[in-house]
């Protein structure tokens, strides 16, 4: 059978007085505007096509409604009025771990002979942390400085340069807290005359917060059954709980340095006391009849 087909002027091919696509000029921006719009790439395609490209549309949608919500708000709907409550709870517990800082400080007429002083003087006490059987990964320096002093002079109203100081500390973990006293003495014993204070704490505190938080719940739904039944209703349901945990962490160092005079019998007394962990629990109750 014979068929008749031309291009037309408006750019479209005609086939016995029908429009069946486009010409040269107009296929390029019927091109363009598929890519603008594409649910018309599905024109032509086979069944298997397509059923893929809605597969990859769907995958899409998919994931917006999955990562969309990540910032939303929940909110809870609540028909009486409502009590908000923070509890703070604390345990008690013996530490096991003394944290000590010990360091050198050096006084020199120059800088280098000041470090090189400083140098020596921390090895030996480096050396001697770990000659008490203190792993080196419980050993780590806080700080060194050097800098320049001076002092003021009464007689010529001006500061006299002194030389330079350095300072060299480190941090040390005492895992045998009963050799507490036993270590800084022997700290001292080899130079050094840097000894800020004493931090305990306990390693492990998960059985005290839990405790912690435990009797934090009681008291909070006790108190605020009491505040539902001031205000005239007979019970409370539970809307939120968030907490704050503060673990048994090292105490504040007191700033008392220890200074050694002459060789003593006795180690240096220390009482490591107890530390505390607990945990502050926040309640949000609904009022109900």
């Amino acid at each position: 059978m014979q068929t008749d087909a031309f291009e037309a002027e408006d750019g479209w091919f005609r086939h016995d007085g029908r429009e069946v696509g486009a010409g040269r000029a107009a296929g390029k921006e019927r091109l363009r505007s598929a890519e603008r719009y594409p649910p018309r790439a599905m024109i032509g395609a086979s069944q298997s096509e397509i059923i893929a490209m809605l597969r990859y549309a769907l995958a899409l949608s998919a994931t917006a409604l999955v990562t969309a919500p990540a910032g939303a708000e929940v909110r809870i709907e609540t028909n009486g009025p409502v009590i908000a409550l923070g509890v703070t709870q604390t345990v008690s517990l013996d530490p096991d771990i003394a944290n000590l800082g010990a360091g050198v400080t050096t006084l020199a007429p120059t800088a280098v002979e000041a470090m090189r002083q400083n140098a020596a003087s921390m090895n030996r006490v480096i050396d001697r942390i770990e000659a008490l059987g203190i792993d080196e990964d419980d050993i780590q320096t806080s700080g060194i400085s050097l800098n320049p002093e001076y002092q003021y002079n009464q007689q010529t109203s001006q500061q006299d340069f002194r030389g330079y100081r350095v300072t060299n500390r480190v941090m040390v973990k005492l895992r045998d807290i009963d050799k507490t006293g036993e270590v800084l003495d022997a700290l001292v014993s080899v130079g050094a005359n840097d000894i800020g204070g004493i931090g305990w704490e306990a390693e492990d505190t998960d059985a005290a917060v839990e405790q912690a938080r435990q009797a934090a719940m009681r008291t909070g739904r006790e108190r605020a059954l009491n505040y539902a039944r001031a205000a005239g209703y007979s019970d409370i349901r539970l809307l939120e709980i968030s907490e704050n945990v503060s673990p048994g962490r090292p105490m504040p160092y007191q700033d008392a340095p220890i200074v050694a005079t002459a060789a003593r019998a006795e180690s240096t007394p220390v009482r490591p006391g107890q530390v505390q962990a607990g945990v502050t629990v926040n309640l949000t109750w609904e009022m109900v009849q």
